[in-house]
């Protein structure tokens, strides 16, 4: 699930990624970001994505089943979810045992973190660090679900 995936920056590289037997769940609050991505889907270059589904949802509810999905990430999104360990929960409940949660941060969001808060986070959360890359001025954090 690419959460919070706005225009969709990420979630056709996703969709190709996961193949055509993969599925991707691209899930917003802002019905205004996910028609962008509709657009994006329907020009020429994307007219072979059939994987993407858009689901105009808050992160506080998502419409999943328990332990259902495989893989959830967030690009600059985290920072900006008002309750932010409310949204952890949710994405614990939806997440299969094991499955990954990966958090990117970068500058210049002016809701950047240092690394160091986005693990303290998640690992509050419930969350057990997996691994990090990158550097200072942008980081992925992944996590699995216990």
């Amino acid at each position: 699930m690419d959460l919070g995936c706005g225009s969709g920056a990420y979630t056709t590289f996703a969709a190709r990624a996961v193949g055509k037997k993969g599925r991707v769940y691209a899930l917003d609050i802002e019905p205004k970001m996910l028609k962008q991505l509709e657009r994006k889907l329907a020009n020429p270059e994307n007219l072979d994505i059939k994987n993407v589904e858009i689901i105009n949802k808050s992160a506080y509810e998502i419409p999943f089943n328990n332990n259902s999905l495989d893989l959830i990430y967030m690009v600059t999104v985290l920072q900006e979810i008002p309750d932010r360990q409310r949204v952890l929960e949710e994405l614990k409940r939806v997440l299969k045992p094991s499955g990954i949660l990966a958090v990117t941060e970068f500058l210049p969001d002016p809701d950047y973190v240092l690394k160091s808060t986005t693990i303290k986070l998640c690992k509050k959360a419930g969350f057990i660090l997996d691994k990090t890359s990158g550097n200072f001025w942008n980081y992925t954090v992944r996590f699995k679900k216990p």
